[in-house]
């Protein structure tokens, strides 16, 4: 019988537990039917996931359809569970992604969608919800096929008696290209092999639909599932990946794991731990087994030493998880439980929860949880007081930054204690967003054994290196080994650790850094009268938004925004639109950070402060190790420099080296610097001899100057006007890497303001009094308003007035200095010249649009312009020109009536 094991996932609300539910009902495995809202469904029985209805703990299920036989996984929906859901993904063989009709593909989806993608994992799709009214399947269709893949197909007609079209064939066809010429030259049906295969190659996407609900397209879709899904083959060496750690009702503890290669027997020995029994779960029920093939799911006991993501047997290392938690919480007991009690009980919730992140900060003596959002929070309050009957509480929190870097640097890093040496020189590089921390060396054999570059590109992963700005995690660069040096006989392993992590963090010193924040995507449905002050909103809170999309009287925004901004913006929006706007988020990852200097300064982060993290090194002279300061390393390093930033890589002396041409001459093409060290073996390379080492340990610091060390070095010392050490060069060889740094700056853009002009008298409660009377007077009294505001900011200021129903007139301009009033032609109105000024100019120009017209601030916001409406305009000029007339000091009694004349006419007072 052939056997998969298949994940569901979803968006929250989407209908993945009503989906599980009825696929376990249909294939027997229940025999009632359990319904979220009635809390007694088959998979969801924690407490908190009945009493939220959501699903908060994956789940396994085992099922069988005819002759195939599924372990199906139920995971989370709700973004603060996505940890969960993705812990999952890594042992499945085939995945249904539910999407719901009335919600199409949002951005939680998307981010599924791309974790599916990296795992390489073939997806089924269900639109779940087709039963409902105003539906129109053929729409949602096209989102998935626009927004996720063109193909993604749908073969629901292979099982409704009609079987697939030469329509359909073809579009199969076309998800490869060889079976597309294949197809051109043949022609006919494309076999159902061929199919099942181009699934699992995730060339194509099989598309089912129906309601879940009412049991309707889940045939269907199991049949496809039988039809289009191959069993795998698995090698005969054990082999298996652990996914989840969880304890039982009477605290044993489990390790959930998915068996890759061989057999998994009970009494088995995996490292120095026997496995003491071996259950296969469904529920909450399981049965033991004495044995299990690969291809299956289980659970161990017995095993205490096992982690989340860890590999077993021939399957070495850790997969680490892709989404990371982005809030930080203080977390303490309010009951009086001993912290280190506390901690304890949270190291053991740790293991179980992969999104949960425990720290503890040994400086202010604080427990720290990393956590995904405010639900996750609630749970985590609820089990600890459950599970260990200790009641905590949490700080207001923050968000968890991360720190990349803009240019190119070499950071070095000197280990030199009596008896101890060890040099190592690294090449630190900026990568694009999203792509976390890459290793890997160029530096030659014959400069450094390849047990002592494994060694250091082993201690380059195993620690969470801290930046310099805030002290948080450093992302999105890759980092290289360029050079080093050992000793045959004083080096020892430990000695490159020091020398690595002082390598990195000497680097950053003199790196320009970058802070970084999260984001979120989001998505917010609301009626459309509002969409202009949620647009505003989101400028407000240094959001992105996309042009909105307008539906009947329903408006959808889409964007990125920051965490720390747009996170508790859902209950603004709910006040607003009277509980009718709704909005959704999902993690977009890190971007730079909107207020970096206020974080920075906030933070109070002193990076040589930091002792555990230090970026000095340590030399040795009279028998005796000291510290060098990390802006005088460069004076002093045995090494010269490896990279030139004009130049690049130099090998070290001078010689131009790319890392292809330096894998290629030492043989490294295939060589993954993501390997653990299996030893630190002696040096067989050409490193520092013993008689050149001793010469070291016996000189002198600074032995060939007549001058005191202290003077000499502070006279080798100096700052740069960047704020950085700067290094003095010293024949040539040491240099300041950023010395040839130029620096481009953004050319700042001219502003201009472009202002509707009766929008805003019939906005101004004065101009509106006046307007009733005269219009004409009103729009006089504008123009001096405005001519003195022109007068008072940086930017020049077009009016614009209708005269479209002026018979035979042509557009006027009237400019006077940066002050430019404009009457429009016939048949052309305000709104019109300003959405041609706005789409023209809006890239080119900095143009903030000044009107309360919703659909005009659409229509600018999509011209990348800035907005405020006629009142803020108001505020605006009245708090600029009461400011002048309070300062005017001229002595022209003229103009200072003129001004209190104005301010009279905006606020009442002179």
């Amino acid at each position: 019988m052939k056997h998969i094991n298949l994940g569901i996932i979803a968006h929250v609300d989407a209908g993945k537990t009503t989906l599980t539910e009825a696929m376990l009902y249909k294939t027997g495995s229940i025999r009632q039917l359990g319904r979220v809202d009635s809390r007694d469904t088959f998979l969801d029985t924690a407490d908190q996931e009945r009493e939220r209805g959501i699903t908060i703990f994956s789940k396994q299920a085992e099922l069988t359809y005819n002759d195939l036989s599924i372990t199906l996984l139920d995971t989370p929906g709700h973004v603060d569970f996505s940890a969960e859901a993705e812990s999952v993904l890594q042992v499945l063989d085939y995945c249904i992604l539910i999407i719901s009709a009335d919600d199409g593909v949002r951005g939680h989806t998307l981010t599924l969608w791309s974790l599916l993608k990296q795992y390489e994992i073939p997806v089924f799709i269900f639109i779940n919800k087709l039963d409902r009214e105003g539906i129109d399947k053929a729409a949602v269709s096209g989102e998935i096929r626009s927004k996720l893949s063109d193909c993604c197909v749908d073969l629901s007609a292979a099982f409704d008696g009609s079987g697939l079209s030469e329509e359909d064939y073809e579009t199969i066809a076309m998800c490869d290209e060889e079976l597309m010429e294949e197809y051109l030259e043949n022609g006919g049906p494309i076999g159902d092999e061929r199919i099942a295969g181009l699934i699992r190659d995730r060339k194509l996407f099989p598309v089912f639909g129906g309601s879940a609900l009412k049991l309707e397209g889940v045939d269907t879709l199991l049949r496809g599932l039988e039809k289009y899904t191959a069993a795998l083959a698995y090698p005969d060496e054990f082999a298996a990946r652990v996914f989840k750690i969880t304890r039982d009702a009477q605290g044993n503890r489990l390790t959930h794991l998915k068996l890759t290669g061989g057999v998994l027997r009970n009494r088995d020995v995996i490292g120095d731990e026997k496995v003491t029994q071996i259950r296969i779960y469904s529920g909450d029920k399981y049965e033991t087994v004495s044995e299990l093939t690969a291809g299956r799911i289980c659970a161990v006991a017995g095993l205490n030493e096992t982690r989340q993501g860890m590999g077993l047997g021939s399957l070495s290392g850790t997969n680490a998880p892709i989404l990371e938690p982005v809030l930080r919480y203080r977390v303490k007991a309010d009951d009086g439980t001993d912290d280190a009690v506390l901690l304890k009980q949270l190291r053991i919730l740790e293991e179980e929860d992969p999104q949960l992140k425990v720290e503890f900060d040994e400086m202010s003596r604080q427990i720290l949880v990393r956590v995904m959002g405010s639900v996750q929070m609630e749970v985590m309050t609820k089990t600890v007081k459950n599970r260990f009957g200790i009641s905590v509480t949490f700080d207001t929190g923050s968000v968890v930054y991360k720190e990349t870097i803009a240019a190119p640097v070499e950071g070095v890093g000197h280990f030199e204690p009596l008896r101890h040496y060890a040099e190592v020189h690294l090449l630190l590089e900026p990568q694009p967003r999203g792509s976390g921390l890459s290793f890997q060396t160029v530096c030659s054999e014959d400069v450094l054994d390849r047990n002592w570059q494994r060694l250091i590109l082993t201690h380059l992963r195993e620690k969470m290196h801290r930046g310099v700005l805030t002290g948080s995690p450093i992302t999105d660069m890759k980092l290289t080994l360029l050079t080093g040096r050992s000793h045959l006989k004083h080096t020892e392993g430990g000695d490159f650790r020091q020398a690595t992590y002082r390598a990195v963090r000497q680097g950053l010193m003199y790196a320009k850094n970058i802070l970084l924040e999260p984001y979120y995507f989001y998505r917010i449905e609301m009626p459309a009268v509002n969409v202009g002050r949620a647009m505003t909103d989101i400028e407000k809170m240094n959001g992105r938004v996309e042009a909105p999309e307008i539906i009947n009287d329903t408006a959808i925004l889409t964007g990125t925004a920051p965490v720390v901004c747009i996170g508790n913006y859902s209950k603004e929006l709910a006040a607003y639109t009277g509980g009718s706007g709704t909005m959704s988020l999902s993690l977009a990852g890190y971007d730079l950070c909107h207020n970096a200097e206020e974080v920075i300064g906030a933070l109070g982060y002193l990076p040589e402060a930091d002792l555990k993290n230090t970026p000095d090194s340590v030399f040795c002279a009279h028998g005796a190790g000291y510290v060098v300061p990390w802006n005088e390393v460069y004076d002093n390093m045995h090494l010269p420099h490896a990279f030139d930033p004009e130049k690049g890589m130099t090998g070290g002396e001078g010689q131009e080296l790319s890392f292809a041409s330096a894998q290629a001459e030492l043989g490294m093409e295939g060589f993954d610097a993501r390997q653990s060290a299996k030893g630190n073996g002696a040096d067989t390379g050409t490193g520092l001899g013993t008689d050149e080492v001793d010469a070291i340990l016996n000189r002198t610091f600074y032995s060939n100057s007549s001058t005191s060390v202290k003077a000499e070095a502070e006279k080798r010392k100096g700052v740069g006007a960047s704020g950085r050490a700067k290094v003095v060069s010293t024949g040539g060889r040491i240099r300041d890497p950023y010395e040839d740094y130029k620096y481009d700056p953004v050319r700042k853009k001219e502003k201009y303001l472009v202002i509707d002009g009766y929008n805003v008298i019939f906005a101004w409660q004065e101009l509106r009094g006046l307007a009733q009377v005269n219009i004409d007077s009103a729009r006089d009294r504008l123009l001096d308003i405005m001519s003195n505001y022109c007068g008072a900011i940086d930017a020049k200021v077009i009016l614009v007035f209708d005269a479209y129903r002026v018979k035979g007139r042509s557009v006027s301009e009237n400019t006077s200095g940066r002050f430019t009033v404009v009457y429009t032609g016939e048949d052309q109105t305000a709104d019109q010249y300003i959405e041609r000024f706005a789409s023209t100019n809006g890239k080119k120009f900095d143009v903030t649009v000044a009107t309360s017209d919703n659909l005009e601030q659409i229509i600018a916001r999509g011209s990348n312009c800035n907005l405020i409406s006629s009142r803020e305009l108001e505020a605006i000029v009245r708090d600029e020109l009461k400011g002048l007339a309070e300062t005017y000091e001229s002595g022209n009694n003229d103009g200072r009536v003129y001004l209190g004349d104005i301010m009279k006419n905006i606020d009442g007072t002179t």
